[in-house]
């Protein structure tokens, strides 16, 4: 797991793109505390959510609440996916490209 801080403004963008997206709805401030840290080595692009901040290791995966298929820039094929906690909490944003390197760049949504 890379370093916790806080999401750039594009991740924050792409994750607010995906929340909309989703049937589930999640307080206005709900990227006021929300702190990420990378998945993978790399730039893969996935992402660990923590909603208040903190680091919690008891957390496990919930439900996937929205999915997203775009072109990344080198025109390959990516599937992202927003999942939350068994509480309904933001749990990580998944991005899977086909070739499987790095995202070069979110879409603009």
């Amino acid at each position: 797991m890379g370093a916790l801080r806080r999401p750039t403004p594009e991740e924050e963008k792409f994750i607010a793109f995906m929340i909309k997206k989703s049937s589930k709805s999640f307080p206005d401030t709900w990227k006021k505390d929300l702190m990420v840290s990378s998945i993978d080595v790399g730039e893969s692009g996935s992402l660990n959510l923590f909603p208040d901040g903190k680091v919690s290791n008891n957390r496990e995966f919930g439900d996937q609440i929205s999915e997203y298929t775009f072109k990344d820039k080198d025109r390959v094929e990516v599937i992202a996916s927003l999942n939350v906690d068994e509480k309904g909490q933001l749990f990580e944003l998944d991005i899977w490209k086909a070739d499987f390197s790095d995202l070069i760049q979110f879409p603009a949504v």
